[in-house]
């Protein structure tokens, strides 16, 4: 047939059942195991053939299936249960942020990907879980929020391993008629449309509305009548291009995004890019600035002023960066368009790189969010100091530390990923409002109450639902390569609920080593196969198409899982979805991460495994540096970093086997009460990672840390016609060009030897060229086994500086003097860029 269009028409619902289809388009359900099972229950067979879509399962309910439902008392008070809940959640006044926040500024989030539920397949790993937790967060708590996205209507894709267990992809059309969305509207109740230039082409882009609780999603579409079929294909795919089509997508985010925003009237005090693709928003955001009045220069700091980015990158090659001559096919009007020159807008994103022997300059999009921004943020403490040393280079003359960098250690969203079975029993003995408090570590101290049997019993089920799921899984891979009869029905015994159960699933990138549980298999297989105390293990993850040697990873673990000393003992599952990750962090025993430190920027799998009980196992990199006490789970290796890789592999393998064999299984199979038990583990990964990394938490921290603090300092930027906004353009742009000539010396009297808490006297003498003595910071830096302390000198009016600089503390001190220029109004101390030594 010749498809000229489609329509979704809705089953007829019975009165008593009305409000299914408005529940449907909301995603609350997405974390309210209770309303997915109203949608399961009505047709089991379609819930699971359309990835749990209520949208889609309605369009599969006979009206008989319908009739009979609404006549069965026991789903009709589920069913007011649920709404009653549903209401009570979206018209909740008392908040989090109406009650700790209630100044609290509209933010916008810009993110490439979002994964809120398998069924909406625009996400391809850890960035897009992040985001889309994000937002169910920001809906929890309250806060006046809107998150910009593009729908990839081929979304990331699909993952089959073939018969040698190499991963296949597979594209498939989404039909957008079947998915939770609507088209965004107007005021005047018009389909929203934006236009944006995009090399010499307009590309248009319809709006899609996605609703998350109490916030909304927009959500760009290339796929529109009005454009070419190579620009329709610019909302085809995730991650699934060149270097060309990636610019292209991200001006599409960033500037399509903007006036997506514009052309709904939605507000954004507070902008937030989520990763350098979000970057080029800024472009948009200038242009608004100098189409109403304002130079170059005070339209960027009044935009920079309300910025935040945050890196999750914790490896220079992973920071998208592109060649001048590409940034120039598709950005080559926008120096006009902002009343600047190229060189001066191509050097806020400059980056001198080596590519294919020769050093060029390349349009950083990480360089060009951190000079489009003016608070800037890692998303663990580790990768937070990973960060600042890696960006050091544009902050010149500065100590690593000083970079203004900080970072919001990532949380995962609670509700999402706990099991109905243990929602239930936190229900026991957590307040009635747990849920709404999911930050306070004190209310946690409660899970204390919860006895040995009650955990056993809850992770039981648990970890037999997972099994069903990982034989039903495993059939239908055997069945679609042509397995024997006697392969197909060996799924139907693989695994054990009476075996230690460890989980490994994420993206199979190489540096997280997902195969340093081969590395010694006679070890290995004396631990899967002991009779007393076996052990299995469950894997899953995605490699990016273009990553062979993470694809060689996948298949180096599925030739282990079919060799008869590990078949059964090892499985690796294909098509790592959101279900998939649900399944395995509710029914594992252990939770397994061994990735190479210190490149983890974060990760959250293991914060999820640890909400249901599942204690972490892993090296002491991400958040599990901040989460690991000793108590909650188990750390992989040394807290160091390792100069031969090879050395670090062979050191974490060997920890990995000690610890499991000494540490973990005795304790599971111990039989021992107390804090020796292995429900006592339980407890304690339940009780301490719950609070500290619910994604309640993560947003609070943003909201208190950055958001609120950048409203502030965008307005008052922004008032008076920007008049502060141009006070700083103005003397920026006088302290650059004097700095070349300015000058600073400086002697310290320093003894052979000094007592802790004597001080000397350092004295500088400083050419100022024309600033203002008033607007330089001279100081005294003490550098002590890496420990930085700046010690200001006081201006003597001449040029002259002095102090008596303390030494607190016994140790060898390094001391240095520098001038930095400062001015009322600035972010940080480095905000100019600009330091000097003596």
């Amino acid at each position: 047939m010749n498809v000229i269009g489609k329509v979704t028409v809705l089953p007829q619902l019975p009165p008593v059942l009305s409000r299914l289809s408005e529940l449907a388009y909301n995603l609350y359900w997405s974390w309210t195991p209770h309303a997915q099972a109203l949608y399961q229950e009505l047709a089991p067979q379609a819930w699971e053939r359309f990835q749990h879509n209520p949208v889609r399962t309605l369009l599969d309910v006979p009206q008989s299936r319908l009739d009979e439902m609404a006549a069965d008392p026991a789903y009709v008070a589920r069913y007011t249960q649920v709404m009653a809940d549903f209401d009570a959640y979206m018209t909740k006044q008392d908040t989090w942020a109406s009650q700790h926040a209630p100044a609290m500024k509209p933010v916008a989030y810009f993110s490439m990907e979002y994964a809120y539920h398998e069924s909406l397949p625009i996400y391809s790993g850890g960035l897009g879980v992040l985001a889309g937790d994000h937002c169910k967060s920001a809906s929890d708590l309250g806060i006046p929020f809107t998150a910009v996205g593009m729908l990839f209507h081929q979304g990331y894709f699909t993952q089959l391993f073939d018969r040698d267990g190499w991963q296949n992809e597979t594209y498939e059309e989404l039909d957008l008629t079947t998915l939770p969305i609507t088209p965004a509207l107007t005021a005047a109740g018009e389909e929203a449309r934006v236009v944006v230039r995009i090399g010499n082409r307009d590309v248009h882009s319809r709006i899609w509305n996605l609703n998350v609780g109490r916030i909304r999603v927009l959500l760009l579409d290339t796929n529109v009548p009005e454009n070419s079929d190579d620009d329709r294909k610019l909302t085809a795919r995730l991650y699934g291009g060149n270097q060309e089509l990636r610019l292209q997508q991200y001006v599409l985010l960033g500037v399509a995004g903007i006036r997506a925003l514009r052309v709904l009237n939605v507000p954004g005090d507070v902008y937030h890019m989520n990763e350098g693709h979000a970057a080029l928003l800024s472009l948009e955001r200038i242009r608004e600035q100098v189409e109403s009045g304002l130079d170059f220069r005070t339209a960027l700091e009044t935009v920079a002023s309300s910025t935040l980015f945050t890196t999750h990158t914790p490896v220079a090659a992973g920071n998208d960066a592109f060649a001048y001559d590409l940034v120039d096919r598709y950005l080559g009007q926008w120096p006009s368009l902002l009343a600047t020159t190229r060189e001066d807008l191509y050097t806020l994103a400059k980056h001198e790189q080596v590519w294919d022997n020769h050093l060029v300059p390349t349009f950083s999009m990480t360089v060009f969010a951190l000079n489009m921004s003016r608070a800037a943020n890692g998303v663990s403490e580790l990768h937070g100091e990973v960060s600042r040393k890696m960006w050091n280079f544009l902050y010149e003359g500065a100590e690593p530390e000083e970079v203004p960098i900080g970072h919001v250690t990532n949380g995962a969203h609670n509700l999402t990923f706990t099991s109905q079975a243990m929602r239930d029993l936190l229900s026991t003995v957590l307040p009635a409002n747990w849920t709404e408090r999911l930050e306070d570590e004190q209310m946690w101290t409660a899970v204390e109450a919860l006895t040995d049997q009650q955990l056993s019993d809850v992770q039981l089920v648990m970890k037999r639902d997972m099994i069903t799921f990982v034989r039903a899984r495993a059939r239908e891979q055997m069945l679609r390569n042509g397995a024997s009869a006697a392969d197909v029905a060996a799924t139907d015994t693989l695994m054990s609920e009476n075996a230690l159960t460890i989980g490994f699933a994420r993206r199979f990138a190489t540096y997280k080593r997902a195969t340093l549980l081969l590395r010694d298999r006679a070890r290995l297989s004396r631990i899967v196969n002991d009779p007393e105390r076996p052990v299995q293990f469950v894997f899953a993850g995605k490699a990016h198409p273009a990553d062979n040697p993470g694809k060689a990873f996948i298949q180096e673990i599925y030739k282990v899982s079919q060799e008869p000393e590990f078949r059964g003992k090892i499985v690796i599952l294909e098509n790592y979805d959101m279900n998939v990750a649900r399944h395995l962090v509710q029914g594992v025993d252990i939770w397994l991460n061994n990735p190479r430190r210190p490149l983890e920027a974060s990760g959250t799998s293991g914060m999820k495994a640890s909400f249901n009980g599942s204690p972490n196992f892993s090296v002491l990199d991400g958040w599990w540096r901040e989460g690991y006490d000793g108590t909650n789970g188990w750390p992989i290796g040394e807290e160091r970093e390792y100069a031969d890789l090879n050395v670090q592999d062979d050191a974490d393998a060997f920890s990995l086997y000690q610890t499991l064999e000494q540490d973990i299984v005795p304790r599971y199979y111990g039989g021992k009460a107390g804090k020796d038990s292995w429900a006592h583990t339980v407890r304690q990964a339940i009780q301490t990672c719950s609070p500290r990394f619910s994604m309640q938490r993560q947003v609070i921290d943003y909201v208190q840390k950055y958001y609120m603090p950048l409203a502030a300092r965008g307005a008052k930027v922004a008032s008076g016609g920007a008049a502060q906004a141009r006070e700083i353009a103005a003397w920026k742009t006088w302290v650059r060009q004097q700095w070349p000539y300015t000058s600073i010396s400086a002697q310290a009297t320093l003894p052979a030897t000094s007592q802790p808490g004597e001080s000397v006297p350092v004295t500088a003498q400083v050419n100022a060229a024309g600033i203002n003595l008033d607007q330089l910071r001279v100081e005294a830096v003490l550098d002590r086994n890496g420990h930085i302390t700046r010690v200001a000198l006081a201006s003597q009016g001449d040029g002259t500086y002095k102090a008596n600089v303390p030494l607190k503390d016994s140790g060898l001190y390094s001391v240095g003097v520098r001038m930095i220029p400062e001015a009322e109004g600035l972010s940080n101390d480095l905000e100019a860029g600009l330091i000097k030594w003596a």
